[in-house]
């Protein structure tokens, strides 16, 4: 019996209905293998043992948080594996960090339905594959580029509405420290107060990940 060489791909999306139209998508390809999919991130290791996937394409933020907390540890138990980072943020700042901690490729989801497949050849043969819409557009530069991967978390958060003791919940934090990256995060954005730190994240996150005006 020959054996099948086409790249087996699990989805991870916390929308049932972005899982389905990615997984209808590329079964018209013919091309490529959905062998499973989850929405959230504490499902994804045991379906990469049950399932071996070439490429895990996966939501950068997940119902139980953000995709950078788990690509450098995934790839580290899977060093075969090749992440897609599927995201709604255009902005270039997020994709660097994807790719520094490991990840394959970075494709904005209203690019999905006419590059997902293209993305996910690209990455399977090791190749990296990243928007067009970022690799052709001009590269943001700070303030947000100057935070670490720790407080653009405390930064989204914030800007999501949550308050502080809701942020230490959802990232396994003591609000001490929630409040000591939310200083240090004033004083890189170059503000004083909590409020002003607030606009900027809420306005951060309405645009889609659009550098704040300091």
């Amino acid at each position: 019996m020959a054996i099948d060489s086409r790249p087996r791909v699990l989805l991870v999306d916390d929308h049932q209905l972005v899982r389905m139209g990615l997984a209808q998508l590329l079964a018209t390809d013919g091309g490529l293998i959905v062998v499973g999919e989850c929405a959230a991130g504490a499902e994804i290791e045991p379906l990469l043992r049950e399932h071996d996937p070439d490429v895990l394409v996966l939501d950068l933020q997940l119902k139980d948080g953000s995709a950078l907390e788990r690509i450098a540890t995934l790839i580290a138990a899977f060093p075969h594996l090749a992440i897609l980072v599927l995201s709604m943020h255009d902005q270039r700042v997020y994709a660097e960090r994807c790719l520094k901690l490991g990840a394959k490729g970075y494709l904005m989801k209203e690019e999905a339905a006419a590059l997902i497949a293209t993305a996910i050849r690209a990455v399977a043969d090791g190749r990296t594959f990243l928007s067009p819409t970022l690799s052709d557009g001009p590269r943001r530069g700070p303030p947000i580029e100057r935070l670490s991967d720790r407080e653009l978390q405390v930064f989204e958060l914030t800007g999501d509405g949550l308050p502080t003791r809701a942020i230490a919940s959802r990232l396994t934090l003591s609000e001490k420290t929630v409040e000591a990256h939310k200083a240090n995060i004033k004083k890189k954005l170059g503000i004083e107060h909590g409020t002003e730190l607030a606009r900027l994240a809420m306005s951060w996150r309405e645009s889609g990940g659009s550098a704040p005006k300091v």
